[in-house]
């Protein structure tokens, strides 16, 4: 039986260090690469990248919509990105946000977490807004399958601050529902359960509680994206289990290069682990 997501997780940062790499195949950093913007270039940058980052990171996410952009042609490259990733020894979260109800979210479920799942990943982000509960089959399948969510909360695009910072009548805001959700569904795993949320690492401090959550915390925007180590700690604090410090241009800038990809994520990791070691 497939050990559960949360402690192969757990087992992977503690092994590599807590960077979430991301894999974006955005067109400039194609073009960037000297690569051509079709699938061919796609599948050089992408693979070369997932060999790399896959290396040293412990779990890469490949960015789907930047591969479906490319056709059938980029949804295959994606699935050879999975499998390099994985033969490279990361955990592979792949980033689709997809969310839905009833058959349909099965559907995706099927697609992505699930036990025999059309993509081998370990885990996928997922949408909330139409109601947590949806979810719930999505979870239960994740988990017997040996997968993890990642339930977008609070993320730091200025379009979600009416809906996610919204104030629902017991007096927390849709954010801090979505959080207090996925830690009901954590509740006694260990080192830390399935299902993770999403909450930027630009946010401001103190707008949702993850002290209850026992489980992952996807952090973008670390990195080029504007989030130091010291905002990192003034939004999530020192030493929060789980917490994946995700960047993915600020990397990626350092391709072609493949050992230049691997030196630059090896650096992140050690500044990310730093001031937890000197906690400990």
């Amino acid at each position: 039986m497939t050990a559960r997501f949360g402690a192969r997780l757990a087992e992977a940062v503690a092994a590599r260090g807590p960077l979430c790499a991301g894999i974006d195949p955005h067109p400039g950093l194609i073009e960037a690469w000297g690569l051509p913007l079709d699938a061919s270039g796609l599948e050089r940058f992408a693979l070369s990248a997932a060999e790399a980052l896959g290396e040293v990171a412990s779990i890469v996410k490949p960015q789907s919509a930047f591969f479906e952009a490319f056709g059938p042609a980029g949804v295959a490259v994606l699935e050879r990105v999975v499998d390099v990733a994985h033969d490279a020894g990361a955990l592979v979260l792949l980033d689709v946000k997809r969310g839905d109800i009833g058959s349909t979210m099965a559907a995706y479920t099927a697609a992505y977490v699930a036990e025999k799942a059309a993509f081998t990943a370990d885990a996928a982000t997922v949408s909330p807004y139409l109601g947590f509960g949806a979810l719930d089959a999505a979870v239960t399948a994740a988990r017997e399958a040996g997968n993890g969510l990642f339930v977008l909360a609070r993320t730091s695009n200025p379009e979600a601050n009416a809906l996610q910072r919204a104030r629902l009548e017991d007096g927390r805001t849709v954010a801090q529902s979505v959080v207090d959700a996925a830690a009901d569904h954590n509740a006694g795993a260990e080192p830390y359960g399935d299902v993770g949320v999403v909450v930027g690492a630009t946010v401001a401090p103190g707008e949702v509680d993850l002290s209850r959550l026992n489980g992952p915390v996807l952090a973008p925007g670390f990195g080029a994206q504007g989030a130091t180590e010291a905002d990192l700690r003034a939004v999530f604090g020192d030493g929060l289990p789980g917490l994946l410090p995700a960047s993915s241009r600020d990397l990626l800038r350092h391709g072609p290069d493949t050992d230049a990809l691997r030196r630059a994520a090896q650096e992140v990791n050690g500044r990310l682990a730093g001031p937890r070691e000197k906690d400990q």
